[in-house]
């Protein structure tokens, strides 16, 4: 007999994946993984906690109890969108191996651009045997924007390596070691960014942010005349037609993206085609699911013993 509240599980991931993470996990309670096929038509009242990531249109009808929501992954406009979302604690995902992947990510972008790695797989494919000249990071500037947990950890990494780099946030809020700027500071930002990189959540105010207004008053001053635009944070943050003109007019060198407007990318989009980008499947910072688990079960246990829950969303901002 369970006499603690049992957990919803409704995670769009890859269920082989799920069902591994849950050997093990939340021993002490009942857990309902609503993509089994036994759990579909559940009753789920009385139920205190779920773990969402794209859950059904009539999940919260049906968990009318809930008293607190996590989100599966950091991100948390997905769950701030759907219809029935309950006034209760929502907790988005902070996890160390989440941070650390993006950062990895990042710095490789960085790095690829950095290192011509475009421009040296066309030569390799014409089998032309040809040295570029090379800058160093030192002659570039990385500007990050969204310069949260995952932010700052890119920014540490990308600093070792010898790159200069700023940061900026709505708030503008310091960041011991690093120039910030805040929203009114977004132009002198900008003018100083030769890398641009985008963590940004998705808000009504980052809604297609990354547009030819955007693009257009980033630095030429570096050393390849031209700036490059990194986005692992939310596809809709991005006005991708602009990003395809932008490239080709000049505007951009070239851009990393791991996240688009529509997912997954549809087959006719010119992305998949352009040589100066490199895409990845929203495969930047995919979170351990059996580290989400531990993430939730932590929080769980401070809530039923009266400590506050940490990683809370301010549903006011959006993130």
């Amino acid at each position: 007999m369970h006499t603690k509240s049992p957990v919803i599980i409704d995670l769009k991931f890859d269920q082989e994946q799920v069902a591994a993470a849950l050997k093990g996990a939340f021993p002490d309670r009942e857990v309902i993984n609503l993509l089994h096929p036994a759990s579909r038509k559940r009753d789920l009242s009385g139920v205190e906690y779920a773990v969402v990531w794209r859950p059904g249109a009539d999940f919260f009808e049906r968990a009318k109890d809930l008293k607190v929501v996590f989100s599966g992954g950091a991100g948390v406009d997905h769950v701030l969108n759907l219809p029935g979302l309950p006034d209760v604690p929502l907790v988005r995902f902070v996890d160390e191996t989440l941070t650390t992947r993006m950062s990895e990510w990042v710095v490789m972008q960085c790095l690829l651009h950095l290192r011509q790695h475009a421009a040296y797989e066309a030569l390799r494919r014409e089998r032309i045997w040809r040295e570029l000249d090379q800058p160093e990071a030192s002659d570039m500037t990385v500007g990050i924007m969204g310069f949260g947990v995952l932010g700052q950890d890119a920014a540490r990494k990308l600093k070792t390596l010898g790159f200069n780099v700023i940061g900026w946030s709505k708030s503008g809020r310091a960041v011991k070691g690093f120039e910030v700027f805040d929203e009114a500071g977004l132009n002198a930002f900008l003018a100083k960014t030769d890398i641009l990189v985008g963590l940004l959540p998705l808000t009504p105010d980052t809604k297609g942010i990354f547009n030819t207004g955007l693009f257009t008053r980033l630095s030429r001053k570096g050393p390849f005349g031209a700036p490059v635009f990194i986005n692992a944070g939310r596809g809709g943050s991005q006005v991708e037609a602009d990003i395809v003109a932008s490239i080709n007019d000049g505007t951009l060198r070239g851009a990393s993206l791991d996240v688009f407007e529509q997912e997954p990318l549809p087959l006719e989009s010119p992305f998949w085609a352009m040589d100066k980008v490199f895409l990845t499947p929203h495969a930047a910072a995919a979170s351990d699911v059996g580290a989400l688990f531990d993430h939730v079960a932590i929080q769980i246990a401070r809530y039923e013993s009266g400590k506050p829950l940490e990683h809370l969303v301010d549903r006011s901002a959006g993130y």
